[in-house]
């Protein structure tokens, strides 16, 4: 009876520990049970908002729930930002980050609202987009050799060569004053607001150079309209095969990607994290996917969480100084 009294016991004792396990797992166990959110830290019809939609709609097949863009401009990206991190760490808000909201906005601003390190949790690599440096084909300017050496000589002529850009942090702007920084040159930034005024002013001879993300300016390059002098790239873009990089010239210093990837508030847990980046590698895995975000300049770079953290580390590490020295007004 003693025997059967105790086994009958430790049954109840392992029913107990068994329930008690269940109720402890973590409540992400189901994920994804409702709709995900994409935070877009710029306006609708962009880059960033483009493939936000292309990759949600494929990752939300994946994981069986409708994956929506939210799109929360302004403040160089630190708007949306801001609302990420301080969204619970449940996976059902993201943000496509790039290099506007996590390694330039948030030091641009006089109070930085958040540490894109700190603060995030970097989930998964999308892919990288190279600016292009390019110039008005009347200035004579074919490559950036070219253009380091027409701005030294506008400096001894008392002149200083003008560059355009975007807009004010933006991706473009920061790359025009690393640029000036490595070659030990004068240039002055002229902010827009978007690269379609930027691009009219460079067609028609207002400015000399521009700066941006490659994807917009393909049909321009084309038609003669605009000279591309080198992608900020390591490796050539697809989009432009025929366009020197700017490591072919020797400006090692000057190698710098706008990325694509995912990335969500601070401490997710480590299996919803796997989970969401083994989904998004699926589905740049796939073919028609890889084909669609090469035709907007992003050559695809799956991989694993940690080794996109350590690439936003890098990133972060390199321009955080250079924008804090830059006194911009967003």
């Amino acid at each position: 009876m003693r025997t059967t009294a105790t086994l009958t016991r430790r049954d109840c004792l392992r029913a107990v520990a068994s329930g008690a396990a269940t109720l402890a797992l973590p409540a992400f166990a189901a994920y994804p049970e409702k709709p995900i959110r994409i935070v877009v830290t710029f306006a609708a019809g962009g880059a960033s908002d483009i493939v936000a939609r292309v990759v949600g709609e494929q990752l939300g097949k994946k994981l069986g729930q409708a994956v929506i863009v939210d799109n929360r401009p302004g403040a160089g990206g630190s708007v949306g930002g801001t609302n990420v991190v301080q969204s619970p760490a449940d996976g059902y808000t993201l943000m496509l980050s790039n290099s506007t909201p996590v390694s330039i906005g948030p030091f641009a601003l006089e109070k930085q609202p958040y540490d894109p390190l700190a603060d995030f949790t970097h989930i998964a690599s999308i892919g990288t987009a190279p600016c292009v440096v390019m110039a008005n084909p009347a200035t004579g300017i074919n490559t950036i050799v070219d253009l380091e050496n027409a701005a030294r000589k506008a400096e001894k002529a008392g002149a200083v060569m003008q560059f355009g850009s975007g807009g004010p942090a933006s991706i473009g702007h920061i790359y025009g004053e690393l640029m000036v920084r490595n070659m030990g040159i004068k240039m002055t930034h002229v902010p827009y607001r978007g690269g379609a005024p930027m691009t009219t002013d460079l067609i028609s001879g207002i400015i000399p150079v521009g700066i941006d993300v490659v994807t917009a300016f393909v049909p321009y390059f084309k038609s003669g309209q605009i000279r591309p002098l080198s992608v900020t790239s390591a490796q050539r873009s697809p989009l432009v095969p025929d366009v020197p990089t700017v490591l072919e010239h020797g400006y090692r210093k000057l190698v710098l990607d706008n990325f694509f990837g995912l990335s969500g508030p601070a401490k997710m847990p480590a299996d919803l994290v796997a989970s969401i980046n083994k989904a998004c590698n699926e589905v740049l895995a796939q073919p028609d996917i890889v084909k669609r975000l090469l035709e907007l300049g992003v050559t695809t770079t799956p991989g694993t969480p940690a080794a996109f953290n350590g690439f936003v580390k890098d990133q972060v590490n390199a321009l955080s100084p250079l924008v804090k020295s830059i006194r911009v007004t967003l």
